[in-house]
């Protein structure tokens, strides 16, 4: 008998699972490129834990959704359930695609939907109901502009670029997405955040309009000539008015979508002048102040002192070095600390930069600290300027003397150490003899050495070159070499942008993709995610280095634009050398 309740249990238990169902629908599976879809998720059994699919990677952004649907009924004693998330989509590429699996908890087991083949084509042309067409276009009353506050400065000048969405009164604004991030080729650049989106008014082409500022950026060019900034191109989503009228008489509104663009911005950067530019010029270019001062200048034996060489005011504080002061060899000059305090709004970097360098007198006596020059150009009068700092005499009261240490004082040259130098001059500490007759060369030893040595050197001549062909008849090896040449080179070159971070992440990307020109033999146009992937796991690599791999490279493009710190950059460059160096390991 218990035999049979456990039996009968079991038969129940597996009918109930067999019941569940879970699936995925679509409105229509053929599309326009403007068409939007729907998509339902249904389930006849409650359930938990629903993991969607990655609509991004399959083609398609999210217009609206989830939204979720619970019904449940009695019929003749019987129970129907059901429950559903829906989603409206909008393909964002033309072709073939696929909607993934979609995943769900139901009674402790996992089931999953099966996938969707999408078919996208050209836009077409929707017909709308007169009475629900716009009774206005959105084309006409939305723009995305990026107003540049200065189109032709000097290297190192501060230029700011403010993006801002006006529209009309007519219409509104509910959402909106990038579609692409402006890039800042050649530009020293720093987003300053915006924390309340705020919409205001203004004029735009002589009327007044909405405005909101999206995005504040402060560039700073680092080269002269023609300089592209790259479009923000953007995704909005937007309410306009339709013909129809609710019973107060207001306009009815509809949803629609508007795909707008900054257009690109030509910056004409002039470079310094030539005339009147100091050699001792490093770039600075703004208003500064410049000093140099010891923390105390009367010091007892063992006893240190700390010299600080320190630049502030407004412009370009974090793209130039100071000066570095000189001093005589009885001081012993540590490393510099280097502090910043500067802030960068829109009207560029202001506060001041420091080094601290720790100096150690090792001798008793009175040294001198030549006078340190700083220059820069003055963007106020377009003329360089120098500030040179005061000499500083540095007083060691006590300690050994230099005398008794058997050194000079390195400050001065005494006139008897130079007549010292020239009495002994004479003496010299090595001969140089030559014999009085010397041996033909025709018949020598050298003689029939040089005249066999061509002809001995041939074979290795025609040895060299049977493998100079080889080396050029072989193609892909030369490639391969050729790529692994240029990973090294950009790694390297990351290695020098650590403290420059979009330099660093356009070098460090560079760098990623030669190595898998150099160990998979595809070219930059193959190198899509899912082919990468495809290959390397093909090739034997192990997935969680791969995976690294793919989230690195995906990630050089965002932290460009991004706030980064200096430890960021260390660890994404200490993660690309580990991730190269394992991969080069497992593709060997």
């Amino acid at each position: 008998m218990k035999r049979f309740i456990i039996l009968l249990f079991l038969t129940i238990n597996c009918s109930l699972q067999a019941q569940v169902q879970f699936e995925a629908k679509v409105s229509k599976n053929t599309l326009g490129l403007n068409e939007k879809v729907r998509i339902e998720f249904s389930m006849n059994a409650d359930g938990d834990n629903f993991i969607p699919p990655n609509f991004e990677s399959s083609g398609f952004r999210v217009v609206a959704g989830p939204s979720q649907s619970v019904s449940q009924s009695w019929i003749n004693g019987r129970s129907t359930f059901n429950k559903a998330y829906s989603y409206v989509l909008m393909p964002s590429q033309k072709g073939a695609l696929t909607i993934r699996q979609a995943s769900i908890e139901i009674n402790g087991q996992i089931y999953k939907t099966s996938p969707i083949k999408m078919n996208v084509t050209n836009a077409v042309e929707i017909p709308k109901d007169p009475n629900e067409a716009p009774a206005i276009s959105a084309d006409d009353n939305i723009y995305l502009v990026a107003d540049v506050s200065k189109a032709n400065p000097y290297v190192n000048e501060p230029i700011t670029v403010v993006y801002k969405i006006y529209f009309s009164y007519n219409i509104g604004i509910t959402n909106w997405r990038e579609l692409s991030k402006p890039k800042y080729n050649d530009f020293w650049s720093q987003n300053i955040d915006i924390k309340q989106l705020v919409a205001e008014e203004g004029m735009f082409k002589g009327e007044r309009y909405r405005y909101v500022v999206l995005r504040k950026t402060v560039l700073y060019p680092q080269k002269s000539g023609k300089l592209e900034i790259e479009p923000l191109s953007l995704d909005i989503d937007v309410q306009v008015p339709t013909n129809r009228r609710n019973i107060w008489g207001q306009a009815l509104m509809t949803q629609d979508s508007k795909r707008v663009s900054a257009g690109s911005k030509v910056i004409n950067v002039r470079a310094l002048p030539e005339s009147g530019k100091p050699e001792d010029f490093t770039g600075a270019v703004g208003r500064f102040d410049f000093n140099v001062s010891p923390s105390k200048t009367m010091l007892k034996n063992g006893e240190s002192l700390d010299l600080n060489v320190s630049v502030s005011g407004t412009g370009n504080l974090k793209l130039f070095n100071l000066p570095k002061p000189v001093v005589p060899s009885a001081l012993e000059m540590y490393d510099p600390i280097h502090t910043e305090n500067v802030t960068t709004p829109l009207s560029g970097m202001n506060g001041k930069i420091a080094d601290k360098y720790t100096i150690i007198p090792q001798f008793k006596g009175n040294y001198q600290i030549k006078p340190l020059r700083f220059t820069y150009f003055d963007l106020a009068t377009g003329r360089y300027k120098t500030i040179t700092s005061k000499e500083i005499l540095i007083n060691v009261l006590d300690g050994p003397s230099i005398a008794s240490s058997g050194k000079s004082n390195p400050n001065e040259v005494t006139k008897a150490s130079i007549e010292a130098i020239k009495t002994f001059a004479y003496n010299k500490q090595k001969t140089m003899l030559s014999p009085i007759t010397k041996d033909d060369f025709l018949g020598s030893n050298l003689f029939y050495t040089l005249m066999t040595l061509p002809f001995l050197a041939i074979p290795f001549f025609m040895i060299a070159k049977k493998r100079k062909e080889a080396i050029d008849g072989d193609v892909v090896g030369n490639k391969i070499k050729l790529s692994n040449k240029l990973a090294k080179k950009y790694l390297s070159e990351a290695k020098q942008h650590l403290g420059n971070k979009e330099p660093f992440y356009i070098a460090l990307e560079k760098a990623m993709h030669n190595f898998l020109k150099a160990k998979l033999n595809i070219e930059t146009s193959e190198m899509s995610k899912e082919k990468i992937t495809e290959i390397l796991l093909s090739r034997k690599a192990d997935s969680e280095s791969v995976t690294n791999f793919i989230a690195l490279t995906e990630n050089c493009e965002f932290a460009r634009y991004s706030p980064a710190s200096e430890t960021a950059i260390q660890q994404d460059y200490d993660k690309a050398v580990v991730i190269i160096s394992s991969l080069e390991k497992q593709l060997s």
